[in-house]
C-alpha cells in the first residue's frame, strides 16, 4: 500500500472518530460537523459539551510532508498558525468555533506581494483540537481548497449587444449550430460549413427549428395549401402574412393592440365623496393615512418573523420574535394615523413605560467585554383596536422601552387584540358566536365533574425531547404540525412503546367534545360536538426476539376539524364547528446508530397534525339532467366553451380595442349570413335568371 493510501485510510479512520453518533448522549465532547471542506475565507463549527478548562488550538498541515499520513495531535498549539486564525465564542453546553483566513484572495499584478499567484489560491489541511490539559477531547478536520477571487481590471466597452425582441424575431437563427469555427454536422444553416461538406449529410439534415426553420409556414397561412382536408370556408378566413410576423414567434401580428386593465397592487383607498370608503370587513388590511398598510412584526409561515406584515381587521395575534442590537430596528412610527373605515383618520393613543425585569426578555449573551455599546429600544408593544360594526373608533398602544447591549439577544412581544365598543372591564362581548379564525379552540369533558378540556399540541424547546416540551392551544382556522423526540432504548418492549406513545399523544386531547362556537355553554349539550375517535391498530405482529425494532408504534396524531359559514353577524361570517376526528398514523421504529456508538438510545420523532376542512354550510345543489347529458357545453370540464362563443364582442374582452373587435365580430357575422344565403338552391337559381 502507497504513502498516499495509508493517508486516505487514515483520514477516514478520524472521520470515523470524530463523527458522532445519532444517539450520542448531551455529556460527550464532539465537534459537529467534525469534517469540513472549506471552500471561503471563513467557517463555522459547534463543540458541544462543556468547555470549562477546554483549550483549544489549530494546527497547519498535519500531513506528513514525506510519508503523506496526518501528524499525531499535539495539544499545546495556539490558536493562530501561518495565515489562520482561531475563534472561539463559549456557551453554555454550546461554543462556536469559528476558523477564519486573514490573507487577501486577490490574483497577484505584475510586482505585488501577498498575493495568490495562481487560480488554486490555497490548498491546505487544517486540524482543530480540544484539549483538556494534555488530554484530547475532540478534533475538527478541516480540507481548505480556496480559489483566488477573479475580477476584470480592464477598459469596459460601451458597445452592448443589442438582442432583437423576440416576438418578432428569432434570437438564432440557426440553433443547430453549436460549436464555433467549425461545421456541425447535420446542420445545414452552419454558415461555417463548405459546399463539399454539406453534401455529405444534405439529405438528412435536422428537420424544424432546431435545423433552422424558426419561421415555418402555418396552417392558416394563404398560401399554405398543405393542408389535407382543408375546408371549403378556408379561403374566406385564412390569413394573408408575411412570414416575418407568425404565431411562432410570439404575437400573430406586430400591430396596435390595447393595453389591458391590469389590476393595480396599490391598495384603492376611495376618500372622495363620490365613493366612500365603506368600512372594513374580517380580514382586511388595515390602512394608514397614506393609503399603506398598518403593519406589525409577526410570524410568517416559515417561523420568521417579518418586520412589514399587515394587520388584518378582527385578528388576534400573540408573537415573539428574537433580534439583537445589530439587527434590531424600528417598527412603524406610532404617530402614523389610521383608517377607521369612514374615510376618516384617528390618532393612536399611545403610553411608554419602562422595562423594571430585563430577564423576562433577554434570552442570552454573547459579549462577555467589560465596556458594551447599549441602546434604548423597544421590548414589547400592546394594541387594542376598539371596533364597532365595520369601523375602528380608537386605537391604544402600550409601548415598553428598555437598554439593549452589543451582544445580547431580545426576545421581542407584539400584540394585536379588537374588543368590541360594547365590551365590559376588557372582555368581550360575544357579538358574534362564531369562532374568529385565531382563537383557541374550546374545549370540555362533559362526562366529568369538571367540565373544563384543552385541545393541545406540542411546543417543542431546547433539544426538543418531549420531557422539555411545551403545550399551546390549537387555535381556528390555523392548519398545525408539531413534534417532538422521544428517547427510546434499544432493549425497549414494543408493547411499552406503543402505549407510552399513545399516552403522550392523549395528553394532548383532555376532552370528550369541542365547543361548536366560541360562546358554547357548558350546560348545553347542543352547543358541544363529540370527538370521533379512531383507536390506534393493535399490532400482534412478532419481531422473533430482534431487538431495537418495534412495528406499528402509532407515532402520528392526526386532528381533522370540519366546520362551515353558517352566517354573517353585521357582515362578519359565523364559522362553526361540524366535527372532529381523531386518528393515528404508524411507523416501524427502528434503531439507529452509526458505527463505533458507546450508547444504548435512539429517538423516536412523534408529531401532531391539526387540519381545518372548510364545508359548504347547505349541500351544493344536485347535478341536473342536463348537466348530465349535454356535458360537453359545460365550461368547466371543456376546452372549447359554446357559451362563450362571442365573449371577444363583449367588454372583459381586452386582446385589441373594443371598436376594432365589435368591427370584426360584424364583419364575420356579414360572411356567415353571406355564405348561408348562398348555400340556398333558390339563390343559384336566382342568379342564373
Amino acid at each position: 500500500m502507497g504513502a498516499a493510501g495509508f493517508g486516505a485510510l487514515l483520514l477516514l479512520l478520524l472521520l470515523l472518530r470524530a463523527a458522532p453518533c445519532p444517539g450520542q448522549l448531551a455529556g460527550d465532547t464532539v465537534f459537529q460537523p467534525s469534517f469540513i471542506h472549506m471552500s471561503g475565507p471563513r467557517v463555522n463549527s459547534f463543540f458541544l459539551g462543556n468547555s470549562s478548562g477546554v483549550n483549544f488550538s489549530i494546527i497547519l498541515s498535519p500531513r506528513d510532508a514525506e510519508t503523506g499520513k496526518l501528524q499525531l495531535a499535539n495539544c499545546s498549539r495556539s490558536k493562530r498558525a501561518g495565515d489562520w486564525n482561531l475563534d472561539v465564542t463559549p456557551g453554555v453546553n454550546t461554543s462556536k468555533v469559528t476558523v477564519s483566513l486573514s490573507r487577501t484572495l486577490e490574483l497577484c499584478l505584475p510586482n505585488a506581494t501577498e498575493c495568490c499567484p495562481s487560480p488554486l489560491c490555497m490548498l491546505e489541511t487544517l486540524q482543530v483540537l480540544a484539549c483538556r490539559g494534555s488530554v484530547m477531547l475532540a478534533q475538527l478536520l478541516i480540507q481548505a481548497e480556496i480559489f483566488a477571487n477573479s475580477s476584470f481590471a480592464g477598459n469596459v466597452s460601451e458597445n452592448a449587444t443589442v438582442i432583437p425582441n423576440q416576438a418578432f424575431k428569432p434570437l438564432g437563427s440557426c440553433p443547430c449550430n453549436l460549436t464555433a469555427g467549425a461545421c456541425d454536422v447535420r446542420c445545414c444553416c452552419d454558415l461555417e460549413c463548405t459546399p463539399d461538406l454539406q453534401q455529405l449529410f444534405s439529405g438528412s439534415c435536422f428537420p424544424g427549428v432546431f435545423g433552422g426553420d424558426v419561421n415555418p409556414p402555418y396552417d392558416q397561412l394563404c398560401s399554405s395549401q398543405s393542408m389535407e382536408y382543408s375546408p371549403e370556408w378556408f379561403p374566406f378566413l385564412c390569413v394573408q402574412s408575411s412570414l416575418d410576423n407568425t404565431p411562432f414567434l410570439g404575437y400573430f401580428y406586430h400591430g396596435s393592440i390595447s393595453t389591458p386593465k391590469v389590476p393595480s397592487f396599490k391598495i384603492p383607498l376611495q376618500t372622495s365623496p363620490g365613493k366612500p370608503f365603506t368600512g372594513y370587513r374580517e380580514g382586511d388590511p388595515i390602512i394608514t393615512e397614506e393609503d399603506e398598510y398598518f403593519t406589525v412584526p409577526q410570524q410568517s409561515m416559515a417561523g420568521q418573523c417579518v418586520g412589514n406584515a399587515p394587520v388584518a381587521y378582527l385578528h388576534n395575534f400573540d408573537v415573539k420574535c428574537l433580534t439583537n442590537l445589530e439587527s434590531y430596528k424600528e417598527g412603524l412610527p406610532h404617530a402614523v394615523k389610521i383608517n377607521s373605515g369612514t374615510a376618516d383618520f384617528i390618532q393612536q393613543n399611545v403610553v411608554y413605560r419602562a422595562i423594571t425585569d430585563r430577564g423576562k426578555f433577554i434570552t442570552g449573551s454573547e459579549n462577555l467585554a467589560a465596556e458594551v455599546l447599549c441602546q434604548n429600544v423597544t421590548f414589547a408593544e400592546h394594541y387594542k383596536f376598539i371596533w364597532k360594526d365595520k369601523n375602528i373608533e380608537q386605537v391604544n398602544v402600550t409601548v415598553f422601552l428598555g437598554s439593549l447591549c452589543d451582544g445580547e439577544i431580545l426576545t421581542q412581544r407584539f400584540t394585536v387584540e379588537f374588543l368590541s365598543l360594547n365590551s365590559t372591564n376588557g372582555e368581550e362581548l360575544f357579538e358574534n358566536p362564531g369562532y374568529p379564525v385565531g382563537k383557541p379552540v374550546k374545549a370540555a369533558n362533559l362526562n366529568a365533574s369538571d367540565p373544563l378540556g384543552s385541545l393541545n399540541i406540542w411546543q417543542p424547546a431546547g433539544r426538543g425531547l418531549c420531557a422539555s416540551a411545551s403545550d399551546r392551544p390549537v387555535l381556528f382556522g390555523v392548519d398545525s404540525y408539531s413534534g417532538c423526540i422521544l428517547e427510546v432504548d434499544i432493549n425497549e418492549d414494543c408493547s411499552f412503546l406503543r402505549g407510552n406513545v399513545t399516552e403522550k399523544l392523549n395528553a394532548l386531547i383532555q376532552a370528550t367534545h369541542i365547543g361548536k362556537r366560541d360562546n358554547s355553554s357548558y350546560s348545553d349539550p347542543n352547543d358541544w360536538v363529540e370527538i370521533i375517535r379512531l383507536d390506534p391498530f393493535s399490532s400482534n405482529v412478532s419481531t422473533g426476539g430482534l431487538k431495537g425494532i418495534c412495528p406499528d408504534v402509532p407515532a402520528n396524531l392526526n386532528i381533522r376539524i370540519i366546520f362551515a359559514k353558517v352566517g354573517a353577524v353585521q357582515g362578519i361570517p359565523q364559522q362553526e364547528i361540524l366535527a372532529v376526528q381523531i386518528s393515528y398514523s404508524t411507523v416501524l421504529w427502528q434503531f439507529q446508530c452509526g458505527l463505533g456508538c458507546r450508547n444504548t438510545l435512539s429517538f423516536l420523532p412523534i408529531t401532531a397534525s391539526v387540519q381545518f376542512i372548510e364545508v359548504p354550510a347547505q349541500p351544493p345543489p344536485p347535478v341536473t339532467r342536463y348537466q348530465k347529458i349535454y356535458a360537453e357545453f359545460d365550461c368547466n370540464q371543456n376546452e372549447v366553451c359554446w357559451p362563450q362563443l362571442l365573449y371577444p364582442l363583449t367588454r372583459f374582452y381586452t386582446g385589441e380595442p373594443y371598436s376594432q373587435s365589435l368591427a370584426k365580430g360584424l364583419f364575420l357575422a356579414f360572411l356567415v349570413l353571406l355564405a348561408t344565403i348562398m348555400s340556398n338552391p333558390w339563390f343559384f337559381k336566382l342568379w342564373n335568371r
